[in-house]
Order: structure tokens, then sequence, then C-alpha cells
């Protein structure tokens, strides 16, 4: 893989984006994860205004903390690299309040968090006519749907959609993500308990990553029992979640009908 090439395309392509829609930069919610320091750091290096917001829902300390390092980190190398916090947990609160207590199953309440952190980046995106960035990886995008429906999944651009993690992973540590980061076990920060990626999904990245090009490159050769649990781990998953992956149906009214 040529990290630099890769790099300096998606920089130019997200840096004509703007210019082109005519907006001033990004906005960015930072977890302290690895997608989007990622991305984050891709946007800075465009040179373009960027926004980083750490939006804390009873957020687990280790995560924020790692959020906040990397959000310093940029600041000091990026002079157009500005921040934000946004703590949405009283908000999320009174959500919990309103809503009547049968529909709040633990991951409806976890997609709310989702949708809620997304209203906020495009709260902060119209203001200061910026872009929302999204951070989704080519696994969670278009493999297994690992995403919040007009949460996470809500955004603007996806200028890392066409990676698969180890290659997310690669370019982290080519621009100089921190350590804290690079070392952290992924999780997508919806869980007040830490919980990883793996732990939900039941299946590392690197596993799904071999599942996905297992198909793409129609490979023949017999599985271990653990390549079948991945499989259908991941067929499952692709099948289950296919609504978010297409475009939304639409109803097409015949023509005759409408003359």
């Amino acid at each position: 893989m040529k990290d630099q090439e890769i790099i300096n395309h998606i920089v130019n392509w997200l840096k004509e984006y703007s210019i082109n829609s005519k907006t001033e930069g990004f906005v960015i919610g930072v977890s302290g994860g690895i997608d989007s320091a990622l991305t984050s750091t891709l946007c800075a290096l465009t040179g373009q205004k960027v926004i980083c917001l750490n939006m804390p829902i009873r957020q687990h300390q280790t995560e924020y903390d790692r959020g906040n390092k990397h959000i310093e980190w940029l600041k000091k190398n990026y002079p157009k690299v500005t921040s934000a916090e946004a703590n949405l947990t009283s908000i999320f609160e009174e959500i919990e309040n309103s809503f009547d207590k049968s529909i709040q199953d633990f991951l409806t309440m976890a997609n709310t968090r989702a949708r809620l952190r997304m209203t906020t980046l495009y709260a902060y995106a119209g203001h200061h006519k910026l872009l929302v960035a999204g951070t989704g990886n080519k696994i969670e995008d278009f493999g297994i749907g690992f995403y919040t429906k007009y949460g996470d999944g809500g955004v603007d651009v996806s200028p890392i959609a066409d990676l698969m993690k180890s290659q997310v992973y690669a370019l982290a540590a080519k621009v100089g993500v921190i350590d804290e980061i690079l070392n952290a076990r992924p999780t997508d920060g919806l869980f007040a308990d830490g919980r990883t990626d793996e732990d939900q999904i039941g299946a590392s990245y690197d596993e799904l990553e071999w599942a996905m090009l297992y198909i793409e490159n129609k490979e023949t050769y017999t599985l271990s029992d653990r390549q079948k649990i991945v499989m259908q781990i991941y067929m499952s998953r692709n099948k289950a979640n296919k609504h978010k992956m297409e475009p939304i149906p639409v109803c097409i009214i015949p023509k005759e009908y409408l003359a």
C-alpha cells in the first residue's frame, strides 16, 4: 500500500470538495478511536478550518481522555484546528425521561446517543459553514453496517470509507496519531461500560476484513471452524443491515396514475 499517495489523495479530495461546496472546512466528532483520529488529521492536513467536537454522554473516562489528548495534539500541530465540547449527558437524560420505559432497550438508547451527536455536529456545521466529516471505514460502512442510521451514518463526506481497518491503522501511524489511540481496542463509544467493537460483533476487524475479501475475491478454499463462524457473523450482519447501505426505497408511481 502506498501510504503517502493515499494520504495525499484523500487530503486533496477533501480540500477540493470543501472548496467546490463553498464551505470553509470540516467539523468532526472525536471519540478517542482510530477512525476519528485519522479522519480529523486528514481534515487538518487540508489547511481548511477544522472543529473537533468531544460530545460525552456518560462517556467512559479513558475514551474521553484519549479524545481530548488527540484534539490537543491536533491543535498543537495544525493552526486552523479548534475544538469545542458539548456535554450531552443531561440532554440524553431528558430524552430518557420523556421516552416511555417500554421502548428503552439497550440498543435503542445507544442509537439515540448517536443521533443526538449527529444533531450536534450539524448544528456546528450549519453555523460555521462546515461539512460534517464521517469516520466510517469500509468494513463498517459496506461490510457489516456497523453504524447508526442517521447517527454516525449521517454525514456529508466519508473520506476513509474505502479503507479497510488495517489500512486505517497504517495511515494513522503514518500521519503521527498518538500511541494511546493506535494501541487502544476499537470501540464505538456508545456504551458507558466501555465495551469494544469486538465484544459487540463477536469477531475482530482482522477477521471481518478476511471475510469481506474472501467474498470479494470469490475465494473457494475450505474454511476452518473459526472462519465458518466469522463468515456467519459477517453474512448475518451484512444481510440485516442492507437497509443502511442501500439507497432509501422510493415508491415509484406509475405514469398513468399521474396523468
